[in-house]
């Protein structure tokens, strides 16, 4: 099941798609058009019977609609275990995995929240950067520990004058140029 599951939460559609039934329980392909607007009609029926098929959603009801069966999805496995087996898996490939989830995580919310014209970045204060640097295992702890401390008198409640907003870290393995060099 991992590998369907992995292949599932990699592929930015079928993420959407997925975490629209895993939020909603039961859905229609109908509700799914209304929720995720940038996935072609064709396309959700396709991934949708792809994901049934791989046995990763079912169809948990059908409703009829004049001559039309509508089907209802919901979720056929339970998510939050193989989410846990996947935590426990030490393999690169299922790290990678975890980490494609998360950037589609990113990827998403960013372009939830990103104007379609009229882009004012630093005005809206967001951005990202990359800022390589070398460092002992030890280092990068004292580092993620200082980034902590700056960032938890942010994490506020809201207010008329705050927005919401995210920071997203991440820390790459070695490079292994860096390794070469000792």
């Amino acid at each position: 099941m991992n590998d369907k599951l992995m292949e599932c939460l990699t592929n930015s559609i079928k993420n959407k798609l997925f975490m629209a039934v895993k939020d909603n329980g039961r859905i229609t392909a109908k509700e799914l058009l209304r929720k995720i607007e940038d996935i072609p009609q064709a396309t959700l029926y396709r991934y949708l019977r792809k994901m049934v098929d791989d046995g990763l959603l079912e169809v948990v009801d059908e409703n009829q609609i004049r001559n039309v069966r509508e089907k209802v999805y919901g979720m056929a496995i339970d998510y939050d275990a193989e989410i846990d087996k996947m935590n426990n898996d030490t393999t690169g490939r299922v790290y990678v995995a975890q980490f494609k989830r998360f950037i589609n995580g990113l990827v998403d919310e960013f372009d939830k929240n990103t104007p379609k014209d009229n882009i004012e970045a630093v005005y809206d204060g967001s951005g990202f950067f990359i800022t390589p640097f070398y460092a002992t295992y030890d280092e990068v702890k004292e580092l993620l520990r200082n980034i902590n401390e700056l960032v938890m008198p942010y994490t506020n409640r809201a207010s008329p004058d705050r927005q919401l907003r995210s920071i997203a870290t991440i820390f790459t393995p070695p490079s292994k140029k860096s390794e070469e060099l000792e």
